[in-house]
């Protein structure tokens, strides 16, 4: 483990680049939140993007910080970690976000970071230093959350088809305009307490590692607290459009009902993980859903291949954001 006599010049660039990687995700998961209410016609985008930041940022109120910890405790073991693994880490997690965010791919962050963190550690020490219980919940829920994002998007629309079958469809569009502002506020609110926290646990374990944080400390500093959720939020702002048509529109056509439906599914799943203290992808999470509300339909209602790609993104996601990390852990051993 580094000491706190690590230059605070590396510390701080670090930081910086953590920071960055948290605005960069809210910039890519953008679209998770807002997607569906933007395609229903509910919210202009401007105005979907500024109601999400909102929800991502007060979402520091509401939840406990059981994601930071774990992945600021629970991934690798603590005296393996320095500046060179966070540092690969970061570059690992934040080249797999430009190269999805660039082609339209609605690729998880969350996974990205956690796929740099294994990376940079096996280049290190091999994978002895990993912790196999946290590694284990974090993969088991790539396949957990689209699932149950899935299975609750798709018993919400029936429940809802159900409830108001005598009721106008004119009169049923006009109510889940206004309940799907809730649901969006909701899955947002999921978004900033599960993925601002990710980036809290990376600076934690920096903070850990370089001697400037105690390692017996239950939570990390207020100031890292606040600079992540409000780097997440602000990043929602600018939002990543080229993700938002996809999830909106190419994997099946919403109305506000499915919307509502997709965005509660999704945000129930986020609640239970960050509860759970699990890092879920928010991606996984809302993609599921939407394909349980389009396939209450009918099968042909959600378009199978662009899914498929989608699911391609999720199985490369940790090893290529792992193989970067490693490369760019070897190369801060040249350069720092």
């Amino acid at each position: 483990m580094e000491t706190a006599q690590a230059a605070l010049w590396v510390v701080v660039m670090l930081v910086v680049l953590a920071i960055a990687f948290d605005f960069m995700n809210g910039f890519h998961d953008a679209a998770n939140s807002i997607a569906t209410v933007v395609s229903t016609g509910v919210l202009k985008p401007t105005h979907a993007v500024a109601f999400a930041a909102f929800f991502n940022f007060i979402a520091v109120f509401v939840f406990h910080l059981s994601v930071a910890a774990t992945v600021g405790k629970g991934i690798v073991q603590p005296g393996v970690v320095d500046t060179h693994v966070v540092f690969g880490a970061l570059i690992g997690a934040i080249s797999w976000n430009l190269i999805t965010w660039y082609y339209g791919i609605p690729s998880s962050s969350s996974h990205a970071l956690i796929g740099g963190i294994v990376g940079a550690v096996v280049a290190k020490s091999g994978f002895g230093q990993l912790i196999g219980a946290g590694i284990f919940k974090t993969v088991a829920f790539i396949f957990v959350s689209p699932l149950l994002g899935y299975l609750l998007g798709s018993l919400m629309m029936v429940a809802v088809a159900w409830i108001f079958r005598r009721t106008r469809p004119g009169r049923v569009d006009k109510w889940f305009r206004r309940l799907q502002l809730v649901s969006a506020g909701a899955y947002s609110l999921g978004h900033g307490g599960n993925d601002a926290q990710k980036t809290i646990g990376i600076i934690w374990m920096l903070l850990i590692a370089t001697g400037y944080t105690a390692a017996g400390d239950s939570a990390p500093p207020l100031w890292v607290i606040i600079s992540c959720y409000a780097a997440i939020a602000v990043g929602t702002m600018f939002g990543g459009w080229r993700i938002v048509k996809t999830m909106g529109q190419k994997i099946t056509k919403l109305k506000p009902v499915g919307g509502f439906c997709a965005e509660t599914g999704g945000a129930l799943t986020l609640f239970v993980a960050t509860a759970l203290g699990i890092p879920v992808s928010t991606t996984h999470t809302i993609t599921g859903a939407i394909v349980g509300v389009g396939s209450t339909q009918r099968a042909s209602a959600v378009r199978w291949g662009v899914a498929g790609n989608i699911v391609w993104a999720w199985i490369l996601t940790i090893p290529a954001s792992a193989l970067v990390a490693a490369l760019a852990y070897w190369f801060s051993l040249m350069v720092f």
